[in-house]
């Protein structure tokens, strides 16, 4: 008799962040007990469908992961195309940078308690796990494509970080690469070779499926080391 296997519990949920304001969020908690937590920070589209997948990718690989939908702040289930980033670019120009660290604390403390969470994000998402991990104590971050990460050198993060780039970014072009390097030595950076911006997001033109597999073998080892001992 063949043994079914479970799968990680996936879906949304409502979060009060300590400002009072309710959002909702996509949170993946594994069928074991739980290494450690992830906040996933979502690109200028939102709290996408991609957000929920990312999070249950986490829950396979054995860590509560939790991604806030930070434009509830605007109104509930805001959602850009992928066509339209200019739409999701002015959605988080219209945060301020006091709502999306509520936000962000709010999933932390749905993602684990016990305070070994770890952030991430995805493009603006990431810009923003930058400075969240140079502003409170997190035991890891991982950082896909933050676009904004070059104009944020100064900011130091407060935990191991690995950083995940394509070659071809346009967002990040390899000067502004060098110059993460140069600045911040000790961060793990990884550059992809032919891979474009948003590289690891299966529902974009620019998917790389091997780039994006290699950068998930990464993250998962560099989480593991550092978040689930």
């Amino acid at each position: 008799m063949s043994q079914r296997t479970e799968k990680p519990s996936t879906g949304m949920v409502e979060l009060q962040a300590p400002d009072g304001h309710v959002l909702s969020a996509w949170s993946a908690r594994p069928v074991v007990r739980p290494k450690g937590g992830i906040v996933v920070l979502h690109a200028v589209y939102g709290a996408t469908t991609h957000m929920g997948d990312v999070c249950a990718r986490w829950a396979a690989a054995g860590y509560h992961a939790v991604a806030p939908a930070l434009f509830d702040r605007l109104g509930r289930d805001i959602v850009h195309p992928y066509d339209r980033p200019n739409d999701g670019i002015a959605s988080y120009a219209a945060l301020t940078e006091a709502q999306i660290y509520a936000d962000i604390l709010a999933a932390a403390a749905h993602a684990g308690p016990d305070g070994s969470v770890a952030i991430s994000g995805f493009c603006t998402g990431g810009s923003w796990a930058w400075r969240a991990a140079a502003r409170h104590r997190f035991p890891a971050q991982v950082n896909f494509y933050g676009s904004h990460i070059p104009a944020l050198l100064d900011l130091m993060p407060l935990c191991p970080t690995i950083l995940h780039y394509g070659e071809r970014d346009q967002l990040a072009p390899p000067d502004d690469i060098e110059r993460i390097r140069a600045r911040h030595p000790a961060v793990e950076l990884h550059l992809y070779p032919g891979a474009g911006h948003a590289f690891e997001n299966v529902e974009q033109a620019t998917y790389d499926a091997a780039a994006g597999d290699l950068a998930w073998q990464r993250s998962i080892a560099f989480m593991d080391r550092h978040v689930g001992r």
